[in-house]
């Protein structure tokens, strides 16, 4: 992680670490948020960013509250992030209402279309996604993590089913990602590891 990718005050920064830390999670960690932070500077240096602190303070915070099978995580930790940035940055002039808005926009991945979203938000939800395109080792630790963090609030059986009818769903899409900047670089690398997955889903 780059030295400016945690330009928090201690304390905050504390807090931050400690929220990932629980509960014990499997693939929403500190890592997951660094892989997340490494394509946001790939963003800088391409198409840019018009807030990259707003942008920044999302990816910090998108999954600062996780707790496997509860539907309100995304909704808790943009909570989480205004009360933690007004707190900490009161004088920065961050619109803090955006980080807000972009940390609760990781609720609908999969589910929201191109033209909902402006292309900064766009940019953002796909920095979170581009873990689909990973190399395939990679992408099946992703997919393991996901599943040992279920395993203790769902059967296997459900988890399994779900998993794939939401990866089945995202292969069905027109666009996985939806910039231009990851739908040319990443969209051909992450169908073939969900078509790979999915073909052998009821294996596992």
């Amino acid at each position: 992680m780059h030295a400016d990718d945690f330009a928090l005050p201690d304390g905050q920064r504390d807090a931050l670490e400690a929220a990932y830390a629980t509960p014990p999670r499997a693939y929403h960690t500190l890592d997951h948020v660094a892989e997340v932070l490494r394509h946001y500077r790939e963003v800088a240096q391409g198409p840019g960013w018009r807030q990259p602190r707003e942008v920044q303070l999302a990816v910090l915070y998108h999954d600062a509250i996780h707790q496997a099978g509860r539907g309100d995580n995304e909704a808790r930790s943009a909570q989480l992030a205004r009360q933690e940035i007004g707190r900490w940055l009161p004088d920065e002039g961050i619109d803090i209402d955006r980080v807000v808005q972009l940390i609760e926009l990781t609720a609908r991945h999969g589910a929201i279309g191109r033209q909902e979203v402006d292309e900064e938000a766009a940019l953002f939800l796909d920095c979170d996604m581009a873990i689909l395109a990973a190399a395939p080792a990679v992408f099946d630790a992703y997919d393991a993590g996901i599943a040992r963090e279920y395993r203790p609030v769902a059967p296997g059986w459900i988890f399994r089913r779900r998993r794939r009818r939401f990866l089945k769903g995202l292969l069905a899409r027109e666009r996985i990602y939806l910039s231009d900047f990851f739908h040319a670089r990443l969209d051909a690398a992450a169908r073939a590891n969900l078509r790979r997955v999915t073909r052998g889903f009821w294996r596992f």
